[in-house]
């Protein structure tokens, strides 16, 4: 299998069973700006890369605006920088990352009570992230967060080509999951199953629209202003108590005696007009 495809980017704990439940309850985690804070470490790695190849730097509004995207379409949006510069202003950039970035970061406030919440409850959790798998995993195992996922999808290694977007990504994490969005549009696949997306730009969205699902914006991330608002992400939370109270009304978690469901009802957590829990 080639090992720049979005298949082999997966990576998924070998006691996790690949088969769902067929009430599967699962929250997809976008990783940066949503369970961890970059805190600076990648636009400070890519201004560093940038001043190495002697391109002048944007402002830090545009800078933030690169936390989310893939690294190599927003780098191709600057002036001054060609194709030919993408792959070594990359290499740069994922150095410095590596050696100072990932410890610099940190897990947002109450996103590990919130993981442990879930998992206790049964809730199946994956992250979906433009970075490289083998960047997030390392990620998640320095911030001491990779037990709570069945499953890692993220991008091909090679930060310098640029990919389609979240939506495969969000599909194959799906997969490893034991979902098949593949076959057709989960809410009539998997019609007992409740899942959502959570994310923080429109990125994150889109990816889940592709596949019939709502994402939970989170306003703690990278987005500008309005943007998860215009994308349509429902509900749009502040903090991770809100995120939680936000996944027991979706039918994540339960937080009253289970109820029954008529046979046949859909319970798949499809998009919705916007909303703003604060």
């Amino acid at each position: 299998m080639n090992s720049d495809s979005l298949t082999a980017s997966a990576a998924v704990r070998p006691a996790e069973s690949a088969v769902a439940a067929p009430d599967t309850r699962a929250v997809l985690f976008d990783l940066d700006g949503t369970l961890v804070d970059p805190a600076g470490a990648i636009t400070l790695g890519i201004v560093h890369a940038l001043n190495v190849h002697g391109i002048e730097i944007p402002d830090q509004e545009v800078l933030d605006s690169f936390v989310g995207p893939p690294l190599a379409t927003s780098l191709a949006s600057l002036p001054g920088v060609t194709e030919a510069l993408i792959p070594s202003i990359v290499e740069e950039y994922r150095q410095r990352y590596l050696a100072e970035g990932m410890a610099a970061s940190q897990v947002y406030p109450g996103i590990e009570k919130l993981l442990g919440t879930l998992n206790a409850a049964g809730v199946v959790c994956a992250v979906a992230t433009s970075k490289p798998t083998g960047l997030a995993e390392r990620l998640l195992e320095i911030q001491g967060i990779r037990e709570h996922f069945a499953a890692v999808h993220g991008s091909p290694e090679d930060e310098s080509i640029p990919h389609a977007g979240k939506g495969p990504i969000l599909g194959a994490a799906l997969e490893a999951i034991g979902l098949d969005p593949a076959a057709g549009p989960l809410a009539e696949t998997a019609p007992d199953a409740t899942v959502v997306m959570v994310g923080d730009r429109i990125f994150d969205v889109d990816g889940a629209a592709d596949h019939g699902l709502r994402c939970i914006g989170v306003r703690w991330g990278y987005a500008p202003a309005g943007e998860l608002e215009a994308a349509g992400a429902y509900p749009i939370v502040s903090t991770a108590e809100r995120l939680e109270d936000a996944l027991a009304s979706a039918g994540i978690l339960d937080r009253a005696p289970q109820k029954a469901h008529a046979p046949g009802s859909v319970r798949f957590v499809a998009p919705r007009s916007r909303q703003t829990i604060d």
